[in-house]
């Protein structure tokens, strides 16, 4: 069986039919940009929603600790709502 290349959806390379992230993942400043936020705002806003992806550096002797965060799209749609009244 030969393995076909995966094309996009949307034209964004990391949705694809089968790939490992099914759905859009936003970075803080794709969510500030749209929402019209501060970056710290939203940083705020998700720092404890469940489902919102944390992958963490730990700090060491010479270099500061940093953790990227990606929200899922149904996670920001479900704050949007909630920050909406909506919810």
């Amino acid at each position: 069986m030969e393995l076909q290349n995966q094309q996009p959806l949307d034209g964004d390379p990391t949705t694809t039919a089968r790939g490992p992230a099914p759905e859009r993942h936003y970075t803080v400043a794709e969510l500030a940009r749209r929402w019209f936020f501060s970056q710290n705002t939203i940083r705020r806003l998700f720092s404890c929603e469940p489902g919102v992806v944390r992958i963490a550096r730990p700090q060491t002797r010479c270099k500061r600790g940093y953790t990227s965060i990606r929200i899922p799209e149904r996670i920001a749609e479900r704050v949007h709502r909630r920050l909406q009244g909506l919810t």
